[in-house]
């Protein structure tokens, strides 16, 4: 779905009145609503977190190689992919409130085939499910939010979607281990039973129900989410009007971004997005227990302390963002990440060289804790970022191959972590090092302060540059 059919660059959006700068006021029914779709959130990372902790469980009780394990952890992000690829679609047909059902009932059925599954076919299944379901939710839910919440506290709800996120790792790492992988896999299925049952009083979007002329309800839904005594005339014609102009818009193709105007914003978001999965984040978040069990560590206490120490981070980055900049925090985090990465390739080479063991487990330990508090610090950042630097004309175009070939590359490296790994601990993440050495000078070099400036502006950028 083009994302101009989702934010259409108006004067005025959710009711902002561009000449009396106001903004419709924070109602109890907005908080609700939005935290309930927050949770989508939530279940994306109890989805991301579940493979780790219920590794070597798995492969005991199945007899499951590396290669089909491999399978399993890395079809999260390949689901994912196809997920996103048809969310947008989805979410025009049937609502934002009926894709969010959809993608609920899926992860329940995904969640419940890996708690009963019989062999590797049945993980498969379950696993792609969880990956098909959680990339249509957390597009749906990230349209949802932005077309109902009032703009003075979608900052702080932002920063609401990452932390859910971390929590559900958190809740996946502490769990898993103390209870078997079965057991992990149907706690699984209550977050996602109570988010389905919240969504009966979640109100459907009502951009969407303009875009398909059901005006009365529209009416309704803003009326509820606004409350009972607010005027919601004036909001109701902008959205209107909004939804008109919005199908005068020429919709633009991949075509469109080779023409050199385009170059610069195309080269960053296309960048960023090849570039950030091969520092291997997603490899080593499914498989932490491993690493940390190849290391000498106490899995238990180390992926504890992993799982809760991206809570705080993740907090952090997101209140710092406007304050210093998305340029400056990003080469902070992708420092962090690398010295990370390069403190973890240092303790596996020690261990290489029969070192103590207590040296080698240590250096890993406090490589993986930095590794993770720097991922969870700015891991938001590049997708406000490639969302920024588009032009509004090849934003949903641009923004559709942006998000294909993160999710391709991720589950790449999500597939050939495990080989990698064996092949040489050490070197797998030097290499990983390298790349976020590499980001770094892609950002010094490429990226532009955003902190600040209106999407005109940004667009401004480009437009100076080819003149």
């Amino acid at each position: 779905m083009d994302a101009e059919r989702v934010l259409p660059d108006c004067s005025s959006q959710n009711g902002v009145n561009a000449e009396k700068g106001s903004s419709p006021k924070v109602t109890f029914a907005v908080v609700c609503s939005s935290f309930i779709v927050l949770c989508c959130f939530f279940t994306y990372g109890c989805a991301c977190g579940y493979s780790s902790p219920a590794e070597s469980g798995i492969i005991h009780d199945l007899g499951l190689s590396t290669a089909e394990y491999s399978t399993f952890g890395s079809l999260l992000l390949f689901g994912s992919m196809l997920g996103a690829i048809i969310s947008g679609k989805v979410a025009d047909i049937i609502g934002r409130r009926g894709a969010l059902w959809f993608a609920e009932l899926l992860l329940i059925i995904g969640w419940l085939a890996i708690a009963f599954a019989k062999g590797v076919w049945w993980l498969i299944v379950g696993r792609l499910l969880l990956g098909f379901s959680t990339g249509v939710q957390t597009y749906v839910s990230i349209v949802y939010l932005a077309e109902t919440i009032p703009p003075n506290i979608r900052g702080g709800f932002t920063m609401a979607s990452q932390f859910m996120a971390c929590a559900g790792i958190a809740v996946m790492f502490s769990f898993g281990n103390i209870i078997p992988w079965r057991f992990l896999a149907l706690i699984g299925t209550i977050p996602c039973i109570i988010q389905l049952i919240g969504l009966f009083f979640v109100p459907e979007s009502p951009r969407w129900l303009a875009n398909v002329g059901r005006q009365k309800e529209l009416e309704a839904s803003l009326q509820w989410l606004r409350g009972k005594e607010t005027d919601i005339s004036q909001e109701a014609a902008e959205i209107q009007d909004c939804n008109q102009s919005l199908y005068k818009q020429p919709i633009s193709r991949f075509q469109e971004l080779l023409e050199t105007r385009y170059a610069r914003p195309v080269s960053i978001g296309v960048g960023l997005s090849f570039l950030l999965p091969w520092g291997g984040s997603n490899g080593v978040l499914l498989y932490a227990s491993s690493i940390f069990d190849t290391a000498g560590c106490n899995v238990g206490i180390a992926t504890t302390t992993m799982s809760f120490i991206q809570i705080p981070f993740s907090v952090l980055g997101v209140l710092l963002m406007d304050k210093f900049g998305r340029r400056p925090l990003l080469m902070v985090d992708l420092a962090g990440a690398c010295l990370g990465g390069l403190l973890i390739g240092v303790g596996f080479l020690l261990q290489d060289l029969k070192l103590p063991v207590d040296l080698s487990a240590t250096t890993v330990f406090v490589g993986m804790q930095m590794f993770f508090a720097f991922y969870a610090f700015g891991a938001g950042l590049p997708f406000v970022i490639i969302a920024e630097v588009f032009p509004m004309n090849i934003k949903g175009t641009a923004g559709s191959l942006a998000a294909f070939i993160n999710y391709l590359n991720s589950w790449i490296v999500a597939y050939v972590f495990n080989f990698l790994f064996k092949w040489s601990s050490a070197g797998a993440f030097f290499i990983f090092s390298i790349i976020y050495a590499l980001l770094i000078l892609f950002v010094l070099k490429m990226l532009p302060e955003t902190k600040k400036k209106s999407l005109e502006e940004i667009q401004a950028l480009w437009t100076q540059e080819v003149h």
